[in-house]
């Protein structure tokens, strides 16, 4: 019985990702390395992976702080509509990206009151690198703060009134008795933020337009490669992001040890 579970789990497995991920790899490299290389190279695939960092950056910036932030209003504070709170930040997982890529059109249209607000001091928000960053935020911000909540409440605030007790004040407190408590949860929620960033196609697809060389971000790029029947260039760019999923993958196994380590 112990084998026939761990067979099905590997067939699982092995249709479900090693399967794909295999014949994507093959095909990337079909034309041989330098026709990989040519593909990754390209002006248009430069643009999308440079495009796709400075979208992420910002991202994992704002989510650590905010994030952090949230996760520390929740953990240390009661106040009317926390509930209210604790759920709307799991929406992200329960709504359609590009259902938030539709709310994002409908909230920043020329038509819409924000629209026409930032119409007026000439700043484009739709279809072009705020949109993207908002639709990207949108799907990310969870990651930090549910990776915190649970940790601040189980490490208590014992440290923390010591060291109040003791002269500190709150910054000091955070950096020096909150933040390493909590340091390692803080770079999973940052690296899950990252993963999920980097690939986020559905709700960027909607904001930004999809303009070549403009808001062609690399997962965009896969698509309209793939679309225009470049199918070895979709798969080379496609290759590229699963390498770099791979690194931040090894990046949250340690993570996950470390806190695991300090839980312990």
């Amino acid at each position: 019985m112990r084998r026939i579970l761990i067979a099905t789990v590997w067939f699982y497995f092995g249709i479900l990702l090693i399967g794909p991920l295999a014949y994507l790899c093959t095909q990337s490299f079909q034309g041989g390395v330098a026709v990989f290389w040519d593909e990754v190279t390209r002006p248009e695939a430069l643009h999308g992976f440079r495009l796709t960092a400075v979208i992420t950056a910002i991202v994992l910036v704002v989510n650590v702080v905010l994030g952090t932030v949230t996760a520390l209003v929740l953990a240390r504070q009661q106040f009317r509509g926390r509930t209210l709170l604790s759920g709307l930040i799991d929406l992200p997982f329960a709504v359609s990206p590009v259902i938030a890529g539709f709310m994002l059109v409908l909230l920043f249209g020329p038509d819409a009151i924000l629209g026409t607000f930032f119409g007026t001091l000439e700043v484009k928000v739709l279809f072009a690198l705020p949109a993207m960053v908002l639709a990207t935020l949108f799907v990310t911000f969870p990651f930090v703060v549910r990776e915190l909540t649970p940790l601040l409440q189980a490490v208590g605030t014992d440290g923390e009134e010591a060291a109040r007790t003791l002269g500190a004040n709150e910054w000091q407190v955070f950096l020096k008795v909150t933040l390493p408590a909590v340091r390692w949860g803080m770079v999973y929620g940052a690296t899950l933020t990252t993963a999920r960033a980097i690939g986020e196609f559905g709700a960027v697809l909607v904001v930004s337009g999809n303009v070549l060389m403009l808001t062609q971000t690399a997962t965009l790029h896969i698509y309209q490669s793939y679309v225009d029947f470049n199918y070895v260039g979709a798969y080379a760019v496609a290759a590229t992001l699963i390498a770099v999923s791979f690194v931040i993958l090894v990046l949250l196994e340690v993570a996950r040890s470390r806190v695991a380590a300090g839980a312990a």
